[in-house]
């Protein structure tokens, strides 16, 4: 009988609800750290955008004619801009495969760390099935592998590139490297063809609808149209914001993420200015207003194919590719943090031997595909996809903000010029996009609503009660309130 005076231990104090009991589950749930240097980066930032220089801007025609679009374009462009300084900030502070969901869970905790990264997860799942049905239409016009039906491509271009993602991040990211190299030197060949047949005139050649408050050859359906035209003008950016999903999986994040994105959004303003310009120039807005291939009727003043138009139409289907391929790469990350935290189930974000979120990568590859084979609609759901961005854009400006004031003590590697500022200037525009999604496709914004409605209920009786708290996310938040306590005290 042991001694009664031996002190005696406390018993072990059991693990939080929904704590990893030990290193094993993490291990499961790791990537392949430092696959990714400057290059690789900056290449996938511009991947994730490069199909919208060929097709989709010039829809926007239609609702702000040229300088409608112009001045969208231009906003949305300052928009970006500020994001992504706001975001590589936060990045350096938190790199983790989270991205934005981290960043928010960080700033406004739970709820908003879900809003986030579930808003974030409705775009990049959403627009590779939409991009998906533009391959497709493009393999058909083109008369590719001699197919009337285009459900066969989506399959191919889900499993096919899926396969190189599960294969490992490296070969991935230099896939899209090179795909996005062709694209990208294809645009410079189409502005150099097309700045030849530009003419000024050709600009404003929609004619102003005189019911329309400030109405102008210049700004055809008046001041209204500005705003009508902001999803249209996001297009040119759209997804650049998901370089620090790959934060766990780079060399040196705190350096390399800044200076990736820094490089990725100054090629994507570039190629916005000279695409749009040229080809509008090129062929008028009144023409291009409503095609699905710009840039090749641009150069087909008379219908007839050019050696550089069809070097254009075959470039358009590697733009369309490049940017498949790398929102397939951040939808597989995102979900795989929302999982490995317990947002979401956590087998979802079991990886291979091979490092490669396997699950995270064919479940919403089974899903897009179902999407794109049911609907066909790629339009509609690219529009649920910029709905649920320019959420997770306004949710992620505020956590910047939110942290400049609550932490500003925290130890920021990178610091965004212009600070609180520069965020708080993507978010009151990201807040104007948001609402002209309404003014493009209601139907759409309410289908977006709908999916946030139930991912919501998911959270609030289930997962809120189960989340792992030796998740990388989940330990910076428990980390920053352990130092708010001490702060206090």
């Amino acid at each position: 009988m042991a001694d009664s005076t031996e002190p005696r231990t406390a018993p072990p104090t059991p693990p939080p609800p929904g704590a990893a009991p030990d290193d094993a589950y993490l291990e499961k749930r790791s990537l392949r750290r430092g696959s990714a240097g400057p290059l690789l980066l900056t290449g996938l930032g511009v991947a994730y955008v490069v199909s919208g220089d060929f097709s989709g801007w010039n829809n926007g025609l239609a609702q702000g004619g040229f300088g409608g679009l112009a001045l969208a374009a231009l906003l949305m462009g300052v928009m970006y801009t500020c994001l992504v300084f706001a975001l590589a900030e936060l990045a350096s502070v938190l790199p983790t495969a989270g991205g934005g969901y981290g960043f928010a869970r960080r700033a406004l905790g739970t709820w908003g760390g879900f809003l986030t990264g579930t808003a974030i997860l409705i775009e990049y799942v959403l627009a590779p099935a939409a991009i998906s049905i533009f391959i497709g239409d493009y393999v058909e016009s083109l008369g590719l592998f001699g197919l009337t039906s285009s459900w066969p491509v989506y399959l191919a271009c889900f499993v096919i590139f899926i396969g190189i993602h599960l294969w490992g991040v490296g070969e991935a990211l230099r896939f899209s490297l090179v795909v996005t190299a062709i694209a990208v030197a294809a645009l410079i060949v189409f502005a150099l063809a097309a700045v030849t047949d530009f003419h000024v005139g050709a600009l404003n050649d929609i004619p102003a609808d005189k019911d329309a408050f400030g109405a102008s050859s210049w700004l055809p359906f008046g001041i209204l149209g500005i705003w009508a035209a902001f999803p249209f003008g996001m297009w040119f950016f759209l997804g650049v914001e998901g370089v620090p999903l790959a934060a766990e999986e780079t060399k040196d994040p705190a350096r390399t993420l800044p200076k990736a994105m820094a490089a990725a959004i100054g090629v994507l303003l570039l190629l916005a200015l000279v695409t749009f310009l040229t080809a509008t120039g090129a062929r008028g807005a009144a023409a291009l207003q409503s095609v699905g291939d710009p840039l090749v009727q641009a150069l087909q003043p008379h219908g007839k194919p050019t050696v550089v138009s069809r070097i254009v139409n075959y470039a358009g289907l590697a733009g369309l590719v490049a940017s498949f391929f790398s929102l397939i790469y951040a939808g597989s990350r995102q979900l795989f943090a929302l999982s490995r935290a317990g947002y979401l189930p956590r087998f979802l974000s079991l990886t291979s031997r091979r490092k490669a979120p396997y699950l995270g990568l064919l479940v919403p590859g089974a899903l897009g595909f179902a999407l794109a084979a049911a609907t066909g609609d790629g339009a509609r759901m690219l529009n649920v996809a910029v709905f649920g961005a320019t959420i997770s854009y306004a949710l992620m400006a505020l956590s910047h903000i939110v942290l400049r004031r609550r932490e500003p003590g925290l130890a920021r590697p990178y610091r965004t010029p212009g600070g609180i500022l520069t965020s708080s200037i993507a978010f009151v525009l990201a807040c104007s996009a948001l609402v002209a999604t309404f003014l493009v496709d209601v139907t759409a914004a309410f289908i977006a609503l709908g999916v946030y409605a139930v991912a919501l209920a998911y959270f609030a009786l289930y997962s809120r009660h189960r989340l792992v708290a030796s998740a990388p996310e989940e330990e910076f938040a428990a980390l920053a309130a352990a130092e708010a306590e001490l702060d206090r005290g």
